[in-house]
């Protein structure tokens, strides 16, 4: 199982790294979750750079993918060089997307018909791609969903691994990530938003 987590220049910390650290709590010798990106390295909004993992030419063969935000976002789906290289297929790969990621999946004709969970900041520019935004934190229809706000990464992550392995395993990985004191409280917030989409 090989999950890959797009990420471009201007990317969100939280949205890649959250998300992978999640993911990552799934010990097995078939589970692999790799950083994909378009360069050999990218830099965040905030100057962290990062090596990536896998090149975007290994990203059609991923079993799942995520596509992680940032502030570029808007220009990625305007490079017909890097879109080219997302061949992306609902049919055989869970696909997800945290905030303005929601822009690739639309630019790639994967949110036509289908509403989209995304930040403040880039809901206009979703509606102005023609789609249709929900005022929550997380929407899937079948093997696509959306996230919006940084730190609903933890809802894809945990729709992931309940959608690769079952609801238990999204449950450990949340209880053990969330804060001392606030578990159940965590645990119970993210079944409640995933569980209706499972």
């Amino acid at each position: 199982m090989h999950i890959a987590i797009l990420t471009f220049d201007g990317f969100n910390e939280l949205d890649s790294f959250i998300a992978s650290g999640i993911l990552n709590r799934v010990k097995s010798p078939d589970w692999k979750v790799s950083i994909a990106c378009p360069t050999e390295s990218v830099t965040s909004m905030n100057g962290v750079e990062i090596k990536r993992q896998v090149s975007l030419d290994q990203v059609a063969t991923a079993d799942v993918v995520l596509v992680g935000s940032g502030l570029q976002t808007r220009d990625v789906v305007k490079d017909a060089e890097i879109m080219k290289q997302l061949s992306l297929d609902p049919a055989r790969q869970l696909i997800g997307a945290q905030c303005s990621g929601a822009l690739v999946l639309g630019k790639l004709g994967l949110l036509d018909g289908v509403p989209a969970c995304t930040d403040l900041t880039t809901k206009p520019w979703v509606q102005d791609a023609g789609f249709d935004v929900l005022d929550q934190a997380f929407y899937a229809n079948n093997n696509i969903a959306t996230a919006g706000g940084c730190l609903a990464s933890q809802y894809l992550a945990a729709w992931v691994l309940a959608k690769t392995h079952n609801l238990q395993t999204a449950i450990d990985a949340i209880y053990y990530i969330a804060p001392v004191g606030e578990k159940d409280v965590y645990v119970d917030r993210v079944v409640s938003n995933i569980e209706p989409y499972l």
